[in-house]
């Protein structure tokens, strides 16, 4: 039997490993599955990937999106974690009571999504946050430091030299709410600022698709959401107070944590990740060529730096 030439034997074998690589993302991508359980009485959905055996990463997303942010890298973790992502009450297809029935705190936020990892028997955790993923999160760690098994941020900020001068406007809201919605509005949810929350300073432009901002501006038109993401942002002053707390909390405990930060957000500046190695010196920080939804542009990349990281730590504590 004649032995293939070596190009043509190179290429069969990048072949067979395209072709298994597909087969891996396949079934992990059937590995993912749907559900709501109710919460207070309220109806939480969630994503869930992976085996329920294996350790456990509570996925918090950002706004104006939902647990749909982070459909392109369960299916690249599922095969080795467990993996959770929830929407919070008034995002992707949670549900949404009027602020009259519910109040819209980043503290309500954070006690349904403590009510749903408890329902669910998950007693230990990574979290991984984002955006308001950040705040919700950082109430969680302080609440039971003993479930974070180690922390991960992407674009979530907590120190006020990650806030980019955009904050201005939207402090000037928190100071007169009344006078400030519409400035709020123009600032915070128009569909041109939802598409630049993507995009932010980033040369390639081509890269990002417009169903991302599209979806979330849809979401954000939907009878009801203005009053709703209005309350919420205001109570966002209360993440800003708590910088101090949260940081004094990462000094003494210095948790495992790696950060991952798209450079051309243009609402979180790259301050903001620096600063999570000052308080946690052995904190992994790297900065991508990617904006505020670094999964849009880096998704083979954090999917490679949050592997390694979790495969290091899962050894350490075997």
């Amino acid at each position: 039997m004649k032995s293939l030439p070596a190009f043509a034997l190179s290429a069969a074998i990048a072949c067979m490993s395209i072709q298994a690589s597909a087969q891996d993302l396949r079934s992990s991508r059937r590995s993912i599955s749907y559900h709501t359980a109710e919460i207070d009485g309220l109806k939480i959905f969630y994503r869930e990937a992976g085996p329920v055996d294996a350790p456990t990463v509570l996925l918090l997303h950002g706004f104006p999106s939902s647990s749909r942010m982070w459909d392109s890298l369960l299916p690249l973790l599922a095969d080795r974690y467990h993996l959770v992502a929830p929407d919070y009450p008034g995002f992707g297809n949670s549900s949404a009571p009027s602020p009259d029935n519910f109040a819209y705190t980043f503290d309500n936020l954070a006690n349904t999504m403590n009510a749903l990892t408890s329902k669910l028997g998950i007693t230990d955790y990574v979290l991984f946050m984002q955006d308001y993923g950040g705040p919700v999160g950082f109430r969680l760690a302080l609440a039971h430091p003993e479930r974070v098994r180690a922390i991960i941020v992407q674009n979530a900020v907590s120190h006020e030299q990650g806030l980019s001068p955009l904050w201005e406007a939207r402090r000037k809201y928190w100071a007169d709410p009344s006078h400030e919605l519409e400035n709020l509005k123009a600032n915070f949810t128009s569909l041109e600022a939802t598409r630049q929350r993507h995009i932010g300073s980033s040369p390639n432009p081509d890269r990002y698709d417009p169903d991302a901002w599209t979806d979330e501006y849809a979401f954000l038109t939907r009878p009801g959401q203005a009053d709703i993401q209005a309350k919420l942002f205001l109570d966002y002053r209360t993440n800003v107070a708590s910088y101090p707390r949260w940081q004094k909390w990462l000094r003494e405990v210095q948790p495992k944590m790696l950060v991952v930060w798209g450079k051309y957000d243009l609402s979180f500046t790259v301050d903001g990740a620096t600063a999570y190695g000052e308080d946690v010196p052995g904190a992994e920080v790297h900065l991508l060529e990617a904006g505020h939804f670094a999964l849009d542009e880096a998704t083979d990349e954090i999917a490679t730096l949050v592997l390694d990281f979790l495969d290091r730590l899962t050894r350490h504590t075997e």
